[in-house]
């Protein structure tokens, strides 16, 4: 006998109720139920960062959240950054500064600097190392995504 639960949550400024099991992860609910398929499963341990998404502002790993956990939560992910067809200064900044190869890992790059960026309008080198330290990328060497942090923060002191 399988026993759900009723869930309600605000996701990219959208509310959404839906009958889950107690066990579906946070990443299951927005990719399966929500076709919210940019956050991404990595690892599936919390570990690489590729699931990442705001949770009542906050940056969190989705595949180790149970979707009851964020009943009542405000959520982000990246499908969220965006304003239609106009990116987000941070997705602007990634791809001008080439701070992606294959793609898999930056959404959730994006969603950890999207909270640094709401703490701190000019983050250190060191900062922006530190909340990149939490993610895993096989494919870039981190300065162009540092590089990328930097001229979101231009971008977003102009707009």
């Amino acid at each position: 006998m399988t026993t759900t639960r009723r869930i309600a949550m605000t996701v990219n400024g959208e509310r959404h109720e839906a009958e889950v099991e107690p066990r579906t992860t946070l990443v299951d609910f927005l990719r399966g139920t929500l076709a919210l398929t940019g956050t991404h499963v990595g690892c599936e341990h919390g570990v690489c960062g590729a699931c990442t998404v705001l949770w009542n502002g906050k940056a969190v790993r989705s595949c180790i959240m149970l979707a009851v956990q964020a009943d009542g939560a405000e959520l982000k992910t990246v499908e969220g950054l965006a304003d239609g067809a106009t990116l987000h200064p941070i997705q602007q900044a990634f791809l001008e500064k080439h701070g992606l190869q294959c793609g898999f890992c930056t959404p959730g790059f994006m969603m950890s600097i999207h909270e640094l960026l709401t703490r701190t309008s000019a983050p250190s080198d060191e900062e922006i190392v530190d909340t990149l330290g939490g993610h895993i990328c096989r494919c870039t060497g981190y300065q162009t995504i540092v590089e990328a942090v930097h001229l979101a923060v231009e971008k977003m002191r102009t707009t």
